[in-house]
Order: structure tokens, then C-alpha cells, then sequence
């Protein structure tokens, strides 16, 4: 199941309360005060990982709460402190404040973290308050609460490239042919009900990722059909891929239909109809599909590519020119100070903290090079002598 939108309650844990206690010992007059401190409470953290694709699992749970701190005791002993508790959220995500509706913090890259609701702090123990004037203290301090708010979690995919068109213009059969994805695909609109990422290797060293968003119809930007609740995606995508349907199900004119998905772009985001955009025909094999190409190109006066995901013209072309444009974005954004996302867990660099795997005995000691072409012998001091023969004189 994919989610993309939630609203949770975040509860951080509250502080243990801190101890009132005298020393009652035998031998031990005046023992004095000795009540622990209490422990604080645990604090709820968002963190973002590679491998975690949608928020599905907080779309059946409302409240999250972390461990409580625990209250002091007699003898100094003070409370255990909560563990605090990490959520896991894809990169992408945008963390919402649910009452005012502000921005709280974007997770964009692998393994970024903040402390979305810290928890309280324990109280102090009276042994805390003891001094030379006030050697026999009876106050305490009660734990603190632990920070409590609702927050949205709304993703938007992470992706250099965004499939847009209409319903049934080929964009999950283009992401089936050019990456290892494996969206639905049918001869029906709408078959896509969320949006599906795939990474485009193109070689050894170059990759991009590939988003296909479902399709959009006009007054997608006002709420029609499926493409509002998933415009949002695309808004990370620094290329927009426009694929255009040369003979449509519905019988609409292609260049009409290509204007109309801008223009709810447009309505959207208004920086979305600003966005770099390749216009690609679908479905080469039709025979009216090189007309619409030419009628699309005097349109917008620019280039327009012809391919066919199903017998796979022109589609060679079309990852050339796409790694070439997200090759110069990224050079822009090197240049800019920006970070290149990391496309793969395995891409992730050895931190100090990782270290490699402990080899056993048999492959790391002085037995390794041992086959069975190369057994062990006895050592022989005497053969292995310069100048000695073999009896040794």
C-alpha cells in the first residue's frame, strides 16, 4: 500500500519525579538526605532512510508516544532515563505543523534526523537541594511533561526525472522498459493510482531516477481525477519528461491535451511551468504518430522526440538526452553547493563508524592459502639449510 500523506500525534516521553528521602541507617545518625534524581524522558526522532518508500506505516496508527523517564529512589539512586524512540520516513518527506500549517523540517538526504518531540526532564531528588545552611531538605521536583504535537508527514518523491501526460499515454510502460520497475499496466486510464519510482542505469557510473506520476486530466490542479493528490511529486523533479498520446482513447486533439496538462501545471505550481521539459510521442508504431509529432513541434516551436516503449524505438536516444540534461543539472547544483541524492543504500559511503566484517580464523590466519591442491607439510630445518645436502654435511 502506498502513502503519502498522514497526520500523527508525536507524544515525548515525561520525566520520572525526583525522590524525597532521609537516611535511616543503624550506626548513621543524622544520615542526611540521599532522594535520586528522576530520569528524563525519552524524545521522538525523524530520521529519513533509503529503503523506506512510503509512510504506510503510520497510515494505521494515530498516536506515537516514547518511554517514560523513571522516578528517583532512596539511597541516591536515581531513575532510569528513557530511550528515545527514531520513526523511520522516507527521504522526500516534509514535516508539517498541524495547527499553524508551517514548515518544520524537509528530509532530503539519507540519514538526516531532528528531535521532533523532545521529553521532559526528571526532577531533582532533595539531596539535590542539600547545602550548608539547609542541611535537612524536604523538596523535590516533579518530572517535566514531554513535548506533545501533531505533525503532517507529506512525501514528495525524490526523482531527477517526472513522467507527466494523460491517462494512457505510456508512462508506466516507458518506466518498465528503461528501469527494473514494474508498474501496473493496462489498456485502461488510470491504471496508476500512485506514483512509482525506478533508477534508469545507464552505465557503471551513471544512473537517474525516474518518476511516474499518474495521470492527469484537466482541473487536475482543482482536485479532478487522480493527479492532485500527486502533483506534488513532481515538484522535486528537476526534468519534466511530457509524454503525449498521438491517437487518444477519448478521441481529444494530442496538441489540445499537451496544452491543457501545462496549463494545470501552471495552475499548480507556477515554477512548474518554468521547469526544463523534454515533449516526447508515444506510441510510434501508429501511423499518425509522426503527423502529431510535426503538428506538436510548430506548436511550441521546439523539439519533439518519437518513441515506442513497445517495440523500443527511439528509446536509446531518449536516455542519452535525459542523462545529458540531469548531468548538466548536477554539475549546476556541484557548483551551486548542493549534495547529489544517493540513489542506492549500497552507493552510501563506509563511515568510520562501519566496520568490515570480521573474517574467521580460516581465511584471516596462517592457514588461508591451504587447498586441497595445497595441503600442510612438516618443516624440514634441515632441507631448508643453503649449502647442506640432503644428509645434512
Amino acid at each position: 500500500m502506498f502513502v503519502d500523506r498522514v497526520i500523527i500525534e508525536l507524544q515525548a516521553g515525561k520525566g520520572g519525579d525526583g525522590c524525597s528521602s532521609m537516611r535511616r541507617e543503624k550506626y548513621v545518625p543524622r544520615g542526611g538526605p540521599d532522594g535520586g534524581n528522576g530520569g528524563d524522558g525519552g524524545s521522538l526522532i525523524l530520521e529519513s532512510r533509503l529503503g523506506v518508500n512510503s509512510l504506510a506505516a503510520y497510515a494505521n496508527r494515530r498516536m506515537y508516544r516514547a518511554p517514560k523517564g523513571a522516578h528517583g529512589q532512596g539511597s541516591m539512586r536515581h531513575g532510569k532515563k528513557g530511550n528515545d524512540q527514531t520513526l523511520l520516513v522516507p527521504p522526500g518527506t516534509t514535516v508539517i505543523d498541524a495547527e499553524h500549517g508551517f514548515v518544520i523540517k524537509d528530509l532530503k538526504k539519507h540519514g538526516e534526523q531532528f528531535v521532533i518531540a523532545r521529553g521532559g526532564r526528571g526532577g531533582k531528588g532533595n539531596a539535590h537541594f542539600k547545602s550548608s545552611t539547609n542541611r535537612t531538605p524536604r523538596e523535590r521536583q516533579l518530572g517535566e511533561t514531554g513535548e506533545v504535537r501533531d505533525v503532517i508527514l507529506e512525501l514528495k518523491s525524490i526523482a531527477d526525472v517526472g513522467l507527466v501526460g494523460m491517462p494512457n499515454a505510456g508512462k508506466s510502460t516507458l518506466l518498465s522498459r528503461i528501469s527494473s520497475a514494474r508498474p501496473e499496466i493496462a489498456d485502461y486510464p488510470f491504471t496508476t493510482k500512485h506514483p512509482n519510482l525506478g533508477i534508469v542505469d545507464v552505465n557503471e557510473e551513471k544512473s537517474f531516477v525516474v518518476a511516474d506520476i499518474p495521470g492527469l486530466i484537466e482541473g487536475a490542479s482543482d482536485g479532478v481525477g487522480l493527479g492532485h493528490e500527486f502533483l506534488r511529486h513532481v515538484e522535486r523533479a528537476g526534468l519534466l519528461v511530457h509524454l503525449v498520446e498521438p491517437m487518444p482513447v477519448d478521441g481529444t486533439d494530442p496538441v489540445q491535451n499537451y496544452h491543457a496538462i501545462r496549463s494545470e501545471l501552471r495552475e499548480y505550481d507556477a515554477s512548474l511551468a518554468e521547469r526544463e521539459e523534454m515533449v516526447v510521442v508515444t506510441k510510434s508504431e501508429l501511423d499518425c504518430a509522426a503527423d502529431v509529432r510535426d503538428a506538436l513541434a510548430e506548436s511550441i516551436n521546439g523539439e519533439v522526440l518519437l518513441i515506442s516503449a513497445m517495440t523500443g524505438v527511439g528509446l536509446p536516444d531518449l536516455i542519452s538526452e535525459i542523462m545529458s540534461r540531469v548531468d548538466h543539472r548536477r554539475k549546476l547544483m556541484l557548483q551551486a553547493g548542493e549534495e547529489i541524492m544517493v540513489l542506492r543504500e549500497s552507493d552510501l559511503p563506509n563511515t568510520q563508524g562501519q566496520q568490515k566484517k570480521r573474517l574467521p580464523p580460516h581465511l584471516a590466519g596462517p592457514t588461508r592459502n591451504l587447498s586441497d591442491e595445497v595441503q600442510a607439510k612438516n618443516f624440514d630445518k634441515h632441507s631448508q639449510q643453503p649449502g647442506l645436502d640432503g644428509d645434512g654435511t
